[in-house]
């Protein structure tokens, strides 16, 4: 029992430098910086609001296109309409015996889908106008005006962001209802 402790015991070796390691103040600096400061650093948080100014845009993109499907769905519609309309002129034309009698039929017929051409413009353009529409542009000035007003805690725009998206998904389900 007493044997191991009587046996020698190799000694540890240790290795001291001839010259005092020394680093330079400004990876002092560096690495007292990073200790106190738990903020995101400049170069991430450069990275984060690209990001998210990338994806905004996206959803920007993302619904001028879905309005132009819209613009190019209404002015398909209405070609269709007036062609059929003027398949039906034809063959009332051709039906009656007095060539003018059809051909006042054609310009009242023309006068009146021309009326409600007017007004399906002026219900697109009304429905663009609507405060729904408004108040996302609105919520997205918001939204940019609190990342430019905070460019080192971005983060602290969620609500911003938050109610963005909630007037957006409020204006696409008016949408689709009126779609049904």
């Amino acid at each position: 029992m007493g044997a191991s402790q009587s046996t020698p015991q190799p000694d540890e070796k240790v290795f001291s430098s001839e010259t005092p390691i020394q680093f330079s103040q400004d990876v002092v600096n560096h690495l007292t910086d990073h200790l106190a400061s738990p903020d995101t650093p400049p170069e991430r948080q450069s990275s984060i609001d690209a990001h998210i100014r990338s994806r905004i845009q996206a959803e920007l993109s993302r619904l001028h296109s879905e309005e132009e499907k819209v613009k190019e769905e209404i002015e398909r519609a209405l070609e269709k309409e007036n062609l059929d309309r003027e398949r039906e002129m034809a063959g009332e034309e051709s039906a009656s015996e007095d060539g003018t009698a059809g051909s006042v039929r054609s310009s009242a017929a023309l006068m009146g889908d021309l009326e409600e051409l007017r007004q399906k413009v002026e219900r697109f353009h009304a429905r663009q106008a609507t405060d729904e529409l408004a108040e996302v542009r609105g919520k997205g000035e918001e939204v940019i005006l609190c990342y430019k007003s905070h460019p080192s805690t971005t983060l602290d725009c969620w609500k911003a962001v938050e109610e963005f998206k909630t007037s957006v998904a409020r204006v696409e389900q008016v949408y689709v209802n009126s779609l049904r």
